[in-house]
Parts: structure tokens; C-alpha cells; sequence
């Protein structure tokens, strides 16, 4: 990766007393991604999930970085991480399951290295990290998993669960052909919305993206998004055409609003 950016200069002005300037430069290509750990949260058996995200710091360039010295854990090299990486900031992209007897002060480290630099995320099981579905609702600025009700001042529905989802067996295809791939969420009907909520665009039902979670290629889907859908469940078709032959893993998101579940389907390319 030796490509340089394509410089943007954003001026931003803050008055307050007195006036200053600051300057920051966005790239649209050639910046590296950054793994973030975005909290842990405690599972009814005692057991831990490790909340992971990203920030690629390009605004039009998505990177690939392969499972391998480039992409990995400490401890296991592949935890489930993706090896596509979309622009912008990306919040609560995977899990990670640890054991109830993990020790409250070792670290769970990812590992990604892309133009010339190396970053590190760190997770642990410290108190102040500890996450449930209102501050994964209201820390997350992706307006499609949460409906785009999320950010400061928003109030999630804390018995809410997140749709269960199930879909698609694993394919393979032979280019051209494409891969027709569904997926069927059930929700539990929360949150409830009052008219105030619905005047206001709150999303009511289930929403479905699909995205490339890794891949040897790029990817089209049509459609790439469906909902919300009111009926329960509800179900979001898609036909996947891909550029290059290669092992896929495609990824389907089912959100009520407030909360979110994936399901993956690995397609085989020949």
C-alpha cells in the first residue's frame, strides 16, 4: 500500500472569548485503520463478550487487510474480526466470547498494520467499559443499526431485546452467476413507540443492511437495504454479484431501532 491520499483541508472556526482556527486535513485515500475496543458486557452465564470496531481514517477508500500478521489477535489470530474495512468510524462491528474466569486486568489485543502503521486495541474488563443495549444506543453514531434515533440525549428502551436472526446456508457460485441469499428476523415487539415517536421518524419494525464483511473482491447487492418491516418476523431477500473469484463472508444486520443482530453466510466463488 504505497498510495498517497487525496488531500481535503476542513477549517473549523470556535468563538468563545476569543476566536481561534484549527485546521484538520481528511484524506479520501492511503490512511490507515485503527481497531477500537468499545466495551464489554456481562452474558447470563457469567461469561464476557469483547465489543470491537474500527475507524479507517479515509473518507472514499475501503480497506482490505487479510487475516495474518496484518489482522490478529494475540490470542487466537481469527476472532471472528472483518478483513473489510468501510470508511469512517464503525462501532460494535464483532464480539469476541470470553470465560467467566477471565482475569479482570488481561487484555484482549487486535492487531492491524495497513500503510506503514501498526495499531492496537485493547480490551479489558474495566468497570468504567461495561456496556448495555442504552449506552450501545446512544454512543453509536451508525444511524442505520439504531434507526437514527441514537447519539446524546437519547433514552433506549433497557428490556429491549435484539431480533433473532436466522438465514441463509453457505453457497457456492460460479461467476457470473449470482448468490441469492435471504435472511429472518424475530423481534420481541420493543420498543414501543408513542405518536410523538412515530411523528418524529422513529423507525418502528425491523430494518436490514447487508454488507462485506470479508472478501477477495468487491460486491453489489440489490437490494442493499430493506425495512423497517412491520410484520413479524419479517424477512429481507438479496441476489450478491461479485467482482473475482475468492472465498465471501457476507454479513446481514437486523435492527428494531434500538438494537441489533448478524448473521454471516460464507459464499465460495469459482
Amino acid at each position: 500500500m504505497k498510495r498517497l491520499g487525496c488531500a481535503v483541508l476542513v477549517i473549523g472556526v470556535w468563538i468563545g472569548g476569543a476566536s481561534r482556527a484549527a485546521a484538520q486535513v481528511a484524506y479520501a485515500r492511503g490512511q490507515d485503520v485503527s481497531p477500537t475496543f468499545d466495551g464489554w458486557e456481562r452474558n447470563p452465564d457469567g461469561t464476557y463478550n469483547f465489543y470491537f470496531g474500527y475507524f479507517n481514517r479515509n473518507t472514499e477508500e475501503e480497506v482490505e487487510i487479510p487475516i495474518g500478521p496484518e489482522n490478529k489477535f494475540e490470542e487466537g489470530g481469527d476472532r471472528g474480526q472483518p478483513t473489510h474495512f468501510y470508511t469512517g468510524r464503525r462501532w460494535w462491528v464483532f464480539k469476541v466470547l470470553v470465560p467467566k474466569d477471565w482475569p479482570k486486568d488481561r487484555r484482549l489485543v487486535w492487531t492491524l498494520s495497513s500503510y506503514g502503521r501498526t495499531n492496537q486495541a485493547k480490551g479489558w474488563l474495566q468497570p468504567e467499559w461495561e456496556v448495555d443495549v442504552g449506552i450501545m444506543f446512544r454512543n453509536s453514531r451508525d444511524n442505520f443499526l439504531f434507526g437514527g434515533g441514537g447519539g446524546e440525549g437519547a433514552v433506549a428502551d433497557l428490556d429491549n431485546r435484539p431480533p433473532s436472526i436466522t438465514g441463509s446456508a453457505a453457497q457456492v457460485v460460479t461467476l457470473p452467476q449470482t448468490a441469492a441469499l435471504s435472511v429472518t428476523a424475530t423481534d420481541d415487539g420493543r420498543p414501543k413507540l408513542d405518536a410523538e415517536q412515530r411523528k418524529g421518524g422513529r423507525q418502528e419494525g425491523v430494518r436490514f443492511r447487508w454488507m462485506l464483511y470479508r472478501g477477495a473482491g468487491r460486491v453489489r447487492f440489490e437490494p442493499e437495504t430493506n425495512g423497517p418491516i412491520a410484520t413479524n418476523p419479517a424477512t429481507s431477500q438479496t441476489k450478491v454479484t461479485f467482482s473475482t473469484p475468492g472465498a465471501y463472508r457476507l454479513r446481514a444486520i437486523a435492527s428494531d431501532g434500538q438494537a441489533f443482530s448478524t448473521f454471516d453466510v460464507d459464499v465460495t466463488v469459482k
